[in-house]
């Protein structure tokens, strides 16, 4: 068979394995899925402005995030239930992300749990993911168990007051929001018993979580900081008064992303959406991004216009699903080394090198 060579081989590959409900929950958006489909389409509106005779022999693709070390700026971003796409699920993740020297945002919802994803990756950077709970006892649960995990930051997602309308999901009778994994959702090859409640058994033990806190708000954050030391990164900002708020609320940093377009429909891009964030906050914290990156090239524009990093999403479940841990590695590896080409070609030689001169918007 022919080998793997890009993201979308994977992609392609991935809808070959996977059942139609499986496929379907991972590649759907909400809605008309839009903004899903924007997420991909707007990066190739955005043209490179190459610099020639600059001695690329050594190009560096390393840098940091909240002060630690990654071997590029790029990371998982958290998706929930990677045992749809292969039986270890989340522990062959962690294991890929700590081989290629990247952070791994676990999910809330990861369907292994969280003692065991840190046991297959001991020495990997991890964020944790957090979906507030109306339950506040259970937040602080959760946040001390992970704190004391060893997880580096808090990854509040703010995007999911109520979840998105995702039309797919529906008509294949997959309900998330009375019960967040349904037995059909899993791929054909894995065997677990037919019982509906899979989540509160295999992946959040002692631990009933129930569906995002549609009350969660600014004034609630004060009481997260409380709670912990780790840094509170917020993720699903799109515009420059939410990023101006995060600032005036001493968060850490920022992700740029729409959940993927499985949220609200026909919000902007990320990479769209990006400028105004960076530009509100305007140093105070750091941004990343996440949605539609599936080329080096993606990277590259997203680091020029401001991205400290940018996450998979998506990716990395077709990885598990073509070749588990070694899927997600591949994926990683081919992102990491089209980032070093781009770079080489448009004369940057480390990640600080990058800048707005490097893109210009091309009237398409």
């Amino acid at each position: 068979e022919m080998p793997l060579v890009c993201l979308t081989d994977f992609e392609v590959q991935a809808r070959e394995q996977l059942s139609k409900t499986s496929w379907d929950f991972i590649n759907g958006g909400a809605d008309e899925g839009i903004t899903r489909e924007d997420n991909i389409a707007a990066f190739k509106k955005i043209r490179l402005r190459p610099r020639y005779l600059r001695d690329v022999s050594e190009v560096d693709t390393r840098t940091t995030i909240l002060g630690e070390e990654i071997s590029a700026p790029i990371g998982i971003s958290p998706t929930g239930f990677h045992t749809i796409a292969c039986p270890d699920g989340e522990m062959s993740t962690a294991r890929a992300a700590q081989a290629a020297g990247v952070c791994y945002i676990t999910s809330t919802f990861a369907s292994c749990s969280f003692e065991d994803i840190v046991a297959a990756a001991p020495g990997g950077l991890r964020w944790f993911q957090l979906y507030v709970q109306s339950d506040q006892q259970l937040n602080k649960q959760l946040v001390q168990r992970v704190e004391s995990l060893g997880f580096k930051a808090l990854v509040v997602t703010v995007d999911a007051p109520v979840v998105g309308n995702r039309r797919h999901d529906i008509r294949n009778g997959l309900d998330l929001k009375r019960n967040l994994m349904l037995t059909d959702l899993r791929s054909p090859a894995l065997a677990y018993s037919r019982d509906s409640n899979f989540l509160q058994r295999n992946s959040i033990p002692s631990l009933q979580t129930s569906a995002p806190s549609p009350y969660f708000s600014w004034n609630d954050l004060s009481w997260f900081q409380s709670l912990t030391r780790l840094p509170i990164i917020l993720k699903g900002i799109l515009t420059k008064e939410d990023a101006e708020l995060a600032v005036k609320h001493n968060v850490q940093g920022i992700v740029v992303s729409n959940h993927g377009g499985r949220q609200l429909d026909e919000v902007p891009s990320s990479i769209d959406a990006l400028t105004e964030v960076v530009t509100a906050v305007n140093g105070k914290l750091e941004v990343y991004l996440d949605g539609g990156v599936r080329t080096g090239n993606d990277v590259l524009k997203a680091l020029a216009l401001g991205a400290k990093c940018v996450f998979l999403g998506r990716p990395i479940l077709w990885g598990l699903a073509c070749k588990g841990e070694h899927g997600v590695r591949d994926v990683l590896n081919i992102l990491k080394n089209e980032l070093h080409t781009s770079m080489a070609l448009t004369g940057c030689r480390s990640i600080a090198e990058i800048n707005r001169n490097l893109i210009q918007f091309s009237r398409l």
